[in-house]
């Protein structure tokens, strides 16, 4: 609205009560309404209401508008003087608002104008005027009547507006995905030029609509396998809230199929009945050819381990054959006391080299049936002290040759705790680091056999020896196959097995197996085996079997109060069987991200205590999205495990240094998540105590 204001006429110290009734009545009628504009303009502080006199130049202005930007009634004088007015205009505001006002006083009818007035402590507020002009008989403008009032902040919203459209326009480009929405006032789709350009079109292609409407032909040409499955999730969706987020393939123009993943978001009305459904729809044809490519280079090298096994197995065996034959013969020829003694040294070289083929066969053999997982075991109560003796007892004579002590210390030969294990495996475990320990030592060396209680749960065997170490930048590869480290030239005979053997037998019967080692100075190798409880004999094969499938019995959590710990896995089922998993804790509260982007929002909200991460995530891997994490002070001292089908070594090890707390391989042993769960929420305890 806006207010025209007329010259009033003179003051008059009071009403003469002589005048005539009608007269009387309308001058104090005009004193009422004269109050009551005063009023109003005394309460518009940020409006102002002109009345511009064009012939006398002057300009009249009521309301709080001037004093709301700071200005006094000193400054009106200036404000109202038309030729300083345009002094308080932002300077590239004045051309506009000039050329405005020439454009009105040519024109008629009201008119409108935005731009920026300056504040008397500096800095300008967006200000609008509406004015209406009135003319005389000669169609000259007289007077400039209207209201000026602040937008500042409608101006900022709209500012920011156009700043967030054009933000999400850029955002939307670089995602190369596309856009469709469905409304129910309108009916049908809108799809947006980049869903087309996914299958090769563009949006003028006459073959897209062939006479229907979009939705209809992107149906047509999606997989009929697939439509299937997209409708049931839409309808899921739309019925059940379920989200919305399916893959499915269709054709594109080339009449080759493309993968699309599509998610969406319904709205509701009050009553809840559907109204609006907007979505992205993605290109993900690379992504399922790679998966297809990783999935049969996996059937591909499974099938080739599968093959070099059991061509292993089958040579030898086959090989057994003749070195029996060669060994026997030269067993018989020793035992010929006509032979010269040239003659008998030949066959002692013969059976010595006999001998040591036969030792790789086996070895070979070994690792074969191990990796194959074909080795059968026969768990039981052993008692590791006898197995040293003998081991010691067999290689003495090895030892002496050379020099070497080899001494069992008194804690061995006392030691009367039994371990589960099989007798026959874990005797060749002890023969294989004792062998190694002399064969690899320095002439008139040492090797000390130790043992030690580790709490209950496990025993500790220890050999250590005085050799020439092994160098740190070779540590890594210790339990390589065939990799003899540096040593393949020199006189000591092996095949680079041994040591692979004796983890993958102490690992498979339940222990565990490590080391240390310095150049020049020696190395200890250590092996950790279950201690034997008095648990029925019968049990052991049943426990070993639950441990391989990791379905063993589960430790008791040990956290207490409630946690809440965040999951970050895409794959469904995954999802599933840790919400099983978790169900049995009350006290751990469970929340799942199925993408990393929406796991980083909920680790900056939540601030969980512990974060679960696979590593394949869609958009982010789980290493860029560890890196994320730990660059944001709200969420770099939160714990991050890594639970991955990602088992190699050399991704094991770049787990650890990417900065995971822990990294887990699938399938997922819930014994040993629940060990981790302790570990890291109990740490998390002792530093809420201490603090």
């Amino acid at each position: 609205m806006w207010f025209k204001k007329r010259k009033p006429a003179a003051a008059a110290p009071g009403l003469d009560v002589s005048m005539h009734g009608d007269t009387l009545a309308k001058l104090q009628a005009l004193e009422r309404s004269v109050s009551t504009y005063e009023r109003i303009f005394r309460g518009s502080r940020g409006y102002a209401f002109l009345d511009w006199d064009l012939p006398n130049s002057k300009m009249a202005w009521n309301g709080g508008f001037w004093s709301h930007l700071g200005y006094s009634d000193a400054d009106m004088e200036f404000i109202s003087n038309p030729d300083k007015f345009i002094e308080y205009v932002h300077p590239d505001d004045q051309k506009k608002l000039m050329s405005n006002i020439f454009a009105h006083l040519r024109s008629s009818g009201p008119g409108e104008i935005v731009f920026r007035i300056r504040k008397k402590k500096g800095g300008h507020i967006w200000a609008e005027a509406r004015v209406d002009a009135e003319r005389n008989a000669k169609g000259r403008v007289v007077y400039m009547s209207g209201i000026v009032f602040d937008v500042t902040k409608l101006k900022q919203t709209e500012q920011a507006l156009l700043i967030s459209e054009a933000r999400h326009a850029r955002i939307i480009q670089s995602s190369n995905d596309g856009i469709w929405e469905w409304s129910s006032a309108h009916g049908g789709f809108h799809f947006s030029n980049r869903c087309w350009e996914h299958l090769g079109f563009t949006e003028h292609d006459d073959i897209v609509n062939q006479g229907m409407d979009r939705m209809s032909a992107w149906r047509k040409r999606m997989h009929p396998d697939d439509l299937k499955e997209f409708d049931h999730t839409l309808q899921e969706h739309v019925q059940n809230r379920v989200p919305f987020d399916v893959e499915y393939r269709i054709r594109g123009k080339d009449e080759h199929w493309r993968w699309i993943r599509a998610r969406g978001q319904m709205t509701y009305d009050e009553a809840g009945k559907p109204t609006r459904m907007s979505g992205t729809n993605m290109d993900v044809t690379e992504i399922k050819l790679a998966e297809e490519r990783v999935l049969k280079a996996k059937e591909v090298a499974e099938e080739a381990n599968r093959a070099k096994s059991d061509f292993l197995s089958s040579m030898s065996h086959e090989l057994r054959t003749p070195l029996n034959s060669i060994l026997g013969f030269a067993q018989l020829c020793d035992a010929d006391k006509s032979l010269l003694p040239e003659q008998r040294a030949n066959i002692a070289e013969i059976r010595r080299a006999g001998e040591h083929l036969l030792q790789l066969v086996g070895d070979v053999l070994d690792l074969a049936k191990i990796e194959s997982r074909r080795m059968g075991f026969s768990l039981e109560p052993v008692t590791p002290a006898r197995l040293l003796a003998e081991a010691v007892s067999s290689l003495q004579s090895q030892a002496e040759m050379r020099g070497i002590s080899v001494t069992l210390e008194p804690a061995c030969d006392e030691s009367d705790v039994d371990v589960v294990a099989d007798a026959v495996r874990l005797k060749q475990v002890f023969l294989n680091l004792l062998s190694n320990a002399i064969k690899y030592n320095v002439d008139g060396g040492s090797v000390h056999v130790g043992c030690a209680r580790l709490e209950e749960a496990f025993l500790r065997v220890t050999v250590k020896d005085s050799g020439r170490g092994i160098a740190e930048h070779l540590q890594k590869q210790m339990y390589q196959p065939f990799n003899r480290l540096g040593n393949e030239a020199s006189s000591i005979e092996g095949s680079g097995v041994g040591l692979v053997i004796t983890k993958q037998l102490v690992e498979q019967m339940g222990g565990l197996i490590g080391f240390s080692s310095k150049e020049n100075v020696g190395s200890e190798f250590w092996v950790d085996m279950p201690v034997y409880l008095g648990q029925p004999i019968e049990q052991f094969a049943d426990d070993r079997r639950r441990e391989d499938m990791s379905a063993g019995a589960i430790p008791a959590l040990e956290v207490e109060g409630e946690r809440t710990i965040l999951y970050v896995e895409d794959n469904p089922p995954n999802q599933r069987l840790m919400k099983q998993f978790l169900v049995r804790y009350p006290n751990l509260r469970l929340e799942i991200a199925a993408e990393p982007i929406r796991g980083i929002y909920l680790a900056r909200k939540l601030q969980p205590d512990l974060i679960v991460m696979d590593i394949n995530l869609p958009g982010m891997d789980g290493f860029e999205t560890l890196a994320v994490l730990k660059q944001d002070p709200i969420t770099e001292a939160i714990p991050v495990i890594a639970l991955t089908a990602n088992a190699l070594v050399k991704d094991i090890e770049r787990g650890k240094e990417s900065g995971f707390d822990y990294y887990l391989t699938k399938p997922l042993n819930l014994s040993q998540l629940v060990n981790v769960f302790n570990d890291l929420l109990m740490q998390e305890n002792m530093q809420s105590l201490n603090n």
